[in-house]
């Protein structure tokens, strides 16, 4: 494969450095010549031209604007998305080397004409008029732009969301969101399609994948599915749009969960209190006792264990003497 056409700058100062026995040792903010990649057949076809091959490049993320990661086929008629899987400390051994990027991408085809349509909804925004592709498709930041309209599915498909009109032999085109929305609509009913064709949980109550219930999940309902759809679509359209294809799909609005009900405050009653246990234990008395018993020296200790038969208390020789009888 080759390597992207807009390869990072390499930061200033860094140098490549040189390890023990003479072996190349890459900075550790360098970018690696290599990845290791899952990606469908065509990704890997024999390019039609001698210097053609699978191209990594950036585009803008048709939801948010900023770079994204994609790669067209050697043709360049089909566009994929690139996605990372990343874990810290992860290392690939590749041959005899180790390769300190560990990330896994994966490579899953996808519409070109989501990219297309962000150019056509920010010509809109700022011309409001019909304008030749090639006018509205381009972008100084990211030059690769103008290969998505090399895609084969993308002329065959603009007309689900542009107005189109032709002067001469010459075409000019403009954003329409009324054909927009009924086509993203269709994009729902497809995925909802492979929802309930796949067994994907969608609603409230969602289940491992390793867990199988004896019971049969009922409480699924159609606007679940619609809504799962929407937010899978919404990832590849603008947020604006994503709000006005809500209402197209007439979606319910989310009601907050319901918050846990408050701690019930304990009821004092006036009726008695059947013990369960001997709460004897802690009178007063006892408490006495325990409490003098545990101030106790190790001298009146050793004077409770001496035998007292026929001992007088102290208290014996200041009370009064019974009076003698008669």
């Amino acid at each position: 494969m080759r390597r992207p056409r807009r390869a990072a700058p390499r930061a200033r100062g860094s140098r490549t450095m040189l390890g023990s026995g003479g072996r190349q040792r890459r900075p550790a903010d360098s970018h690696p010549d290599q990845w290791v990649l899952v990606a469908p057949e065509p990704v890997t076809d024999l390019p039609m031209k001698p210097d053609g091959g699978p191209l990594f490049t950036r585009l803008r993320n048709p939801s948010t604007g900023e770079a994204s990661l994609y790669l067209f086929n050697s043709s360049a008629q089909q566009l994929f998305e690139v996605k990372a899987f990343h874990e810290e400390y992860r290392s690939w051994f590749i041959g005899q080397a180790v390769q300190h990027d560990g990330r896994l991408l994966f490579a899953t085809p996808m519409d070109p004409l989501f990219l297309v349509l962000f150019y056509l909804i920010k010509a809109e925004k700022e011309q409001g008029k019909f304008q030749p592709l090639d006018q509205i498709v381009v972008d100084s930041e990211f030059s690769s732009c103008t290969m998505l309209l090399q895609c084969a599915r993308v002329m065959d498909s603009l007309h689900h969301v542009i107005e189109e009109k032709e002067i001469g032999n010459k075409k000019f085109y403009k954003y329409s969101q009324e054909k927009t929305l009924k086509w993203l609509n269709k994009k729902v009913n497809q995925t909802v399609k492979v929802l309930k064709s796949s067994n994907v949980c969608v609603g409230g109550r969602v289940q491992s994948a390793t867990f199988i219930s004896g019971k049969q999940i009922t409480d699924v309902k159609e606007d679940d599915y619609v809504r799962y759809a929407h937010g899978l679509i919404s990832e590849y359209i603008p947020e604006d749009l994503s709000a006005e294809l809500s209402k197209f799909l007439q979606l319910p609005e989310l009601t907050s969960p319901e918050a846990d009900p408050p701690l019930k405050k304990r009821k004092f009653s006036d009726a008695p209190v059947d013990a369960e246990e001997d709460y004897t234990k802690f009178n007063s008395s006892d408490l006495k006792n325990k409490k003098t018993t545990s101030k106790m020296s190790a001298a009146q200790k050793a004077l409770a264990k001496v035998d007292k038969t026929g001992m007088k208390t102290m208290s014996a020789f200041f009370s009064a003497k019974p009076k003698a009888t008669k």
